[in-house]
């Protein structure tokens, strides 16, 4: 790999993003969370469920890895193909939970990617053809939270500026 990194540092950006995300949720505040129409109608809340219920299938499929198994079960029903299908089973199925559960389970499920991460033996976690790691770039934390910085956190910030702008 170009740019080495060892497994404690990949843990320690990935605990670094985790820290950024909280502190964007803490910015946002409780009070807010449940508010809708931050990004094509779903709430804040509704936005953690969604990153969570992706994120398990990551936990799922380095715990199956961790296991030696070449395939892995997502946390969805089968019958589900597009990504606009998992992601109204994952609405569904949050959508009536408290705001409390949902970010105790994010938290939890972050804190199980960890934990799975942590138990990789260091070659293999940072092996470029085991998980896909580009042989240019190191896994980084950044890499977890890419879908959240691409598609939810420029949503998220501007909603916040617009609830500040209105307070």
């Amino acid at each position: 790999m170009g740019n080495s990194i060892n497994k404690a540092q990949l843990i320690d950006d990935l605990k670094a993003e985790q820290a950024k995300w909280e502190a964007l949720l803490t910015d946002i505040g409780e009070a807010h969370m449940t508010q809708p129409e931050v990004a094509g109608g779903w709430s804040i809340k509704d936005i953690v469920a969604h990153l969570t219920g992706w994120r398990r299938r990551s936990v799922a499929r380095f715990q199956a890895a961790l296991r030696h198994e070449s395939s892995f079960s997502p946390p969805w029903p089968p019958n589900l193909e597009t990504d606009d299908e998992i992601n109204a089973w994952i609405y569904a199925g949050n959508h009536d939970k408290s705001l409390a559960d949902v970010l105790q389970e994010s938290r939890d499920v972050f804190q199980q990617l960890v934990d799975t991460l942590s138990a990789f033996p260091e070659t293999a976690l940072l092996d470029p053809q085991r998980f896909g790691w580009t042989d240019d770039d190191a896994p980084t934390g950044a890499a977890f939270f890419a879908h959240f910085h691409e598609e939810h956190e420029p949503d998220m910030r501007a909603w916040l500026e617009k609830i500040r702008a209105g307070s």
